[in-house]
């Protein structure tokens, strides 16, 4: 059955302008926790809801979060078989790239602290039901906070707009925390993220297999972390003028690998597809051929069409005319390109489905349940835990739209 979310308002919509060529959308490239867990209608069961731990330790590293508020995650320990293994999720929420907008996040839950939920539902690859998590179920399951604006691994301040970028200071602070914790005695982990949050993951994946000997199975995994270097309907790079903003305003550049920024620009290195073909652990792709973060933020946002001839598709694929629907046949094929040379290699995995959706692993509807999203027979949830045990080779890539019929698109008033 093919669920259209009707109605979901989260921060992808893109109507309200910040500044000259600034967009809210930006600073939110995912659902809230409870918008994600109303969302996911085919789970009946009551989420387990997880307190906030603050990290105490991370002042004093000058790991704070945008308005100087302790960073912090939410753990639930493991259990049974699970106990010493770990899996890290690394929360999305956009990016800043000027001050202006850095000033506005930092009064959000993306920028404070104060401002974050002192409890979040547990669902997806979160959940601790082996019927609606059946891999990871009984892990070390955290959720680390996204509070700086850079996927985690800026590293400068602004001392006259008090703004500290300490996103690289936060996640070694974060892991060193959950190392002290019980996380150096795994014997399996689990790096994962959802958007922004799917980018850090991807930018941290070698870093985070680092931090534990060559005995542990570590893995990584991106979800709706794909963003991709592309013209937007105009002709021009909304995106790349974004990342500009970004990598420069946040001192991003010092942390981002040498074997990219070596041969090309550090924006151009704050895109996965010039990063995965490098990445020496195991990493598996989940993403959207159609991205809907991407086509509303980057492919059409209202810069790009001033008419607003693209209004209506950005938020209804069914308004999309034929043309539209070529153009966003050409983005899928761009992305498909992108990931030609990381494919190659068995140790990592591909789910790209042709559905209208923006991450797959947190909300319970997509990740498994009964009508949860497939390729061929396969959902989400089995793709991934075949290709971290290794019970197969997870290289599936969906039939051009229209033929999915198992998406759940997200459509947007």
């Amino acid at each position: 059955m093919k669920l259209l979310w009707v109605g979901i308002v989260v921060g992808l919509c893109l109507g309200e302008m910040v500044s000259g060529n600034e967009l809210v959308g930006f600073n939110a490239t995912e659902l809230s926790h409870f918008e994600a867990h109303g969302a996911s209608l085919a789970n009946a069961n009551e989420p387990l809801m997880v307190g906030l731990t603050l990290i105490q330790s991370a002042a004093a590293k000058g790991a704070v979060c945008l308005d100087g508020t302790l960073p912090g995650y939410h753990l639930h320990r493991g259990f049974g078989s699970g106990a010493n293994s770990w899996l890290i999720q690394l929360e999305g929420g956009g990016w800043c790239n000027n001050v202006r907008s850095c000033v506005y996040r930092k009064d959000t839950r993306h920028g404070s602290s104060t401002y974050m939920e002192k409890e979040i539902p547990f669902t997806g690859i979160l959940s601790s039901s082996p019927e609606d998590n059946p891999d990871f179920f009984n892990w070390n399951r955290v959720k680390l906070r996204y509070c700086d604006g850079a996927s985690f691994i800026g590293d400068t301040q602004d001392k006259d707009a008090q703004l500290e970028f300490r996103g690289q200071r936060i996640w070694s602070a974060a892991m060193e925390d959950l190392m002290s914790k019980g996380m150096s005695s795994a014997e399996q982990a689990l790096l994962s993220g959802c958007s922004a949050g799917g980018l850090a993951s991807i930018l941290h994946c070698d870093e985070f297999r680092d931090l534990f000997p060559k005995t542990t199975r570590v893995k990584c995994l991106s979800d709706g972390g794909l963003f991709l270097d592309v013209l937007d309907v105009s002709g021009g790079r909304t995106l790349r003028n974004f990342y500009s903003g970004v990598v420069d305003l946040q001192g991003v550049q010092q942390n981002l690998p040498r074997t990219c920024t070596d041969r090309l620009d550090p924006t151009l290195c704050f895109f996965p597809q010039h990063l995965i073909a490098s990445i020496k652990t195991p990493l598996f792709l989940l993403n959207a051929a159609y991205d809907s973060w991407q086509i509303q933020a980057s492919l059409a946002p209202p810069t790009a069409d001033p008419q607003g001839y693209w209004h209506e598709c950005t938020l209804n694929h069914g308004k999309c005319t034929s043309s539209q629907i070529q153009f966003l046949q050409g983005f899928r094929s761009q992305m498909l390109n992108a990931i030609k040379d990381f494919s190659q290699s068995n140790q990592n995995g591909l789910f790209i489905n042709s559905c209208f959706a923006h991450c797959q692993s947190e909300r319970q509807d997509t990740w498994f349940a009964d009508d949860s999203p497939l390729i061929g027979s396969q959902p989400i949830a089995i793709a991934v835990g075949n290709w971290y045990f290794d019970r197969a080779v997870v290289k599936a890539i969906d039939c051009a739209y229209p033929c999915d019929h198992t998406c759940h698109n997200l459509i947007f008033k």
